[in-house]
């Protein structure tokens, strides 16, 4: 729970769903605050069998919802209180509410930021108007050093979701979903520390109550649905960062009380099953969401397609769009697991000539995304290959029954975070016996049977050492491949690549290969 000085105190009495409902009305968000469009998302609807929308919270000035709650506290604050300042804990989008909230007003604003904070984070919050303090390791430290200032200075705080004030800033988007589409069924919210699920659930509830109200969560950060099952909030031991937004350890106290009184169901999400919505978010509507701004859509389709339902008129949140730009890396990665359209497996081949062949004869034409394969032994090879799928798990458990029939021991890692993580990065090293070898890169263009064509030019004629793949969505696909040569095989090698016919280029003296791959 996020601790207040005595100037702004919760109230004791807590207030009903009639009191929420006044305060959303009164609340003076569009000041600063834009009314942000529902927005169709056509193909996915299609796909989903469902009429999905999508509030596009990234629209805000500071692309965040935060903003309404951050201004609809600080535009209530008295004189006193603005002429002290405000001060805030955030590594994040309350942060930037808070600061152009500040602006707006002429309310001088300190926020204090973790020192690990990434600098655009920091910067953005400086461009604002904000005052930053740089302080501690993590969230708690740099809250308590907030905390401090603030009993020190007399600035009032800002909390990011657990105050009345803060929660009906949040409630206005509900007011805002029943006016743009009257026939909800279904409305998806995240949920981090709790602020917008009950500010919008209380909102809806109070009008249409006919609405089903889902929070979703973070499978590594559920605070709600630990403190759903224990009764009362909890603390969790550890939570995940990879949707930080809504990293949050504890739900506070009076949106958890909201949230279980409100809300009709809560659902959890994977890693995974954010990247796919991310990228769901792009193809439909060309918008890139930071993580946790897919969480709400990522909920969506888990929820209809766990309960089978059809013809729903379902609106999720783009509830943010602060994301730092490489970690679209790790979304490219990993958003096909989360759609069940690729799998990940590990699969022993015995090392003989014509066998990597073989092998992919028995995948029948299916789309390779990824092979990682380095020479051990004379006798079998592990190798990690990714395969595109179009029916889901019900085509991975076809493909790895048709390789145990033809006598591949296999094993599906599509679930195993570490492989997904690191593993596939790291296989290779240097082979154990002696190996005459030279080093090749190619450009493989992307369309089924090219890898085939490949192995049948070349796999059949030498055998292949090492081979790494990976498909990055681009016309063409780039390869390295090892291959067992000696000097008088090296004519005739040549000759085959030049009926291959794709670009290549010979990496045999490659520093890194011979740092990292080659025998010395």
């Amino acid at each position: 729970m996020n601790v207040l000085t005595p100037l702004v105190p919760v109230p004791s009495v807590k207030p009903s769903g009639a009191d929420y409902l006044r305060e959303v009305l009164k609340a003076p968000v569009y000041e600063v605050a834009e009314v942000t469009p529902l927005q169709a998302l056509k193909k996915l609807s299609r796909r989903c069998n469902n009429q999905l929308f999508i509030k596009r919270e990234d629209l805000q000035p500071v692309h965040s919802f935060k903003l309404r709650g951050a201004y609809n506290m600080m535009a209530q604050l008295n004189e006193v209180q603005k002429q002290a300042g405000a001060i805030a804990a955030s590594a994040g989008n309350h942060a930037q509410g808070i600061a152009l909230s500040g602006s707006k007003l002429g309310v001088k604003t300190t926020i204090v930021m973790p020192r690990t904070t990434p600098d655009i984070k920091v910067s953005a919050v400086r461009d604002l108007g904000g005052h930053v303090v740089l302080h501690g390791a993590n969230f708690d430290e740099a809250k308590a050093q907030a905390q401090s200032l603030a009993d020190q200075y007399g600035y009032t705080m800002i909390p990011p979701f657990d105050h009345p004030k803060v929660i009906a800033g949040q409630g206005t988007m509900g007011m805002e979903l029943l006016q743009q589409n009257s026939h909800l069924d279904y409305i998806f919210l995240p949920v981090g520390g709790g602020g917008l699920a009950a500010g919008v659930a209380t909102l809806i509830k109070q009008l249409m109550p006919e609405i089903k109200i889902i929070g979703v969560e973070a499978e590594d950060s559920a605070c709600l649905k630990a403190a759903l099952d224990a009764g009362e909030p909890v603390v969790l031991d550890q939570v995940g960062m990879f949707a930080d937004g809504v990293a949050v350890k504890r739900i506070g106290e009076e949106t958890f009380r909201l949230c279980q009184q409100y809300l009709d169901d809560v659902i959890t999400v994977t890693s995974d099953e954010i990247c796919a919505a991310v990228k769901d978010i792009f193809e439909d509507i060309r918008a890139i969401a930071e993580p946790s701004g897919a969480l709400s859509l990522a909920g969506a389709k888990k929820y209809l397609e766990q309960h089978q339902l059809a013809d729903q008129n379902v609106a999720s949140i783009l509830s943010g769009a602060n994301l730092n730009f490489h970690g679209l890396r790790y979304v490219s990665e990993r958003c096909e697991l989360g759609e069940k359209r690729e799998g990940l497996l590990a699969v022993t081949i015995p090392e003989q000539q014509g066998a990597f062949l073989n092998f992919c004869e028995i995948l029948g034409g299916r789309a390779v995304t990824e092979f990682n394969y380095r020479y051990g032994d004379s006798n079998l090879a592990n190798i990690f290959v990714g395969v595109r799928l179009l029916q889901g798990q019900t085509e991975l458990d076809s493909i790895i029954q048709d390789l145990r029939q033809g006598g591949y021991p296999v094993i599906d890692l599509s679930d195993d975070e570490m492989a997904k993580l690191h593993v596939r990065y790291m296989i290779g090293g240097k082979p154990k016996q002696p190996l005459q070898e030279r080093l090749y890169s190619f450009e493989f263009p992307e369309y089924p049977g090219a890898l085939v064509r490949f192995l049948n030019t070349l796999g059949t004629h030498w055998n292949i050492s090492l081979f790494n793949y990976r498909n990055h969505g681009a016309d063409y696909g780039r390869v390295l491949c090892g291959f067992e040569l000696d000097d008088k095989d090296l004519l005739a090698f040549s000759s085959h690549l030049r009926e291959l016919g794709y670009p290549y280029k010979d990496e045999t003296e490659n520093p890194a290969y011979r740092f990292f791959l080659a025998q010395r």
